[in-house]
């Protein structure tokens, strides 16, 4: 199962992602640490550590262990992030991704929406870790089976990955029933792969059939955006997304986005490792469905009838 090893490493990303991805799993103590970070983190790169302590209503000694619960040394290298990091951000860019207001207009709601879809695209790119994908990609590309499990909006992002992998000729199934994830995953053997989609990586069922698949020797993956989550103590792998919630997007509205970047590497990734099938399969596939595009029936095209 996944340890502290194969957790994504805060690299080049910012700190706030980090911050974000490990809060959950934070003392409590932590977390008022890391919501006075998140809430002004340009503000915390100018505070002492006592200021900060203060703030959180903790000790010095907290905010230190919280420094290395997020893979910074200590409060000084947490302040040189956070500086660092707010003078890579605009104005405009921290205007864009604040919380839409109840009297933003529409106009400003694309520009919020747009930005912060772009963001957790970009964010996700960012710390995601490329050697457990490659791990992950090459599992795929090998097994004879493989399940993924989601719920609610994960359900879709899940059926997105069937859907790709099925198209380019490899045997995939979707599961959001809860009774059939269990089956199936109680089938799988060693050589199969399960993947288990879950935003908060604490749904229930989710967690189960990951879990049910590992005992049955099946290499599991999840993909979450929290890495200390539940969700990763049953996962052989363990990909992250680095999405915001704000008032109006919920998980399930924003997590999708960032899921979705994962799910378009993992697919591209796979099917590099199968060049020839791949080719084939989806020259196959788009003509079989060809016939079935408006203006592209050869019968509309000799009948005259393409305006009626």
């Amino acid at each position: 199962m996944a340890t502290d090893e194969n957790l994504p490493e805060p690299g080049d990303a910012s700190p706030l992602i980090r911050i974000r991805s490990l809060l959950p799993g934070l003392a409590r103590a932590e977390q008022r640490v890391a919501n006075i970070v998140l809430a002004d983190p340009a503000s915390v790169a100018r505070r002492s550590i006592t200021e900060v302590a203060e703030a959180a209503g903790t000790s010095e000694t907290t905010v230190t262990r919280f420094c290395k619960a997020i893979g910074v040394g200590g409060y000084p290298d947490l302040r040189i992030a956070l500086a660092a990091d707010t003078a890579r951000t605009s104005s405009r860019d921290r205007d864009l991704g604040s919380d839409i207001g109840p009297d933003d207009d529409i106009g400003k709601i694309i520009e919020k929406v747009s930005y912060a879809d772009a963001k957790a695209v970009e964010e996700t790119a960012d710390q995601l870790d490329s050697e457990i994908l490659r791990r992950l990609v090459d599992a795929v590309a090998q097994a004879r089976r493989i399940d993924v499990y989601g719920v609610g909006a994960s359900a879709f992002v899940a059926l997105d990955l069937q859907q790709k992998l099925h198209r380019i000729g490899l045997t995939c199934f979707a599961w959001s029933d809860t009774h059939n994830a269990l089956t199936s995953a109680a089938v799988l053997r060693p050589g199969d792969v399960a993947v288990g989609i879950s935003h908060t990586g604490a749904t229930t069922e989710t967690v189960e059939a990951l879990q049910v698949a590992g005992k049955r020797g099946a290499t599991t993956a999840a993909l979450t955006n929290f890495a200390r989550s539940p969700i990763t103590e049953v996962a052989d792998h363990v990909l992250t997304t680095a999405v915001r919630e704000t008032t109006y997007r919920s998980g399930a509205m924003a997590s999708r986005i960032g899921q979705l970047t994962v799910i378009d590497c993992l697919f591209i990734g796979v099917a590099q490792r199968h060049l020839d099938q791949t080719k084939s399969a989806l020259e196959a596939t788009y003509e079989a469905v060809g016939g079935h595009r408006l203006g592209s029936r050869p019968d509309r095209r000799r009948s005259g009838k393409e305006g009626a």
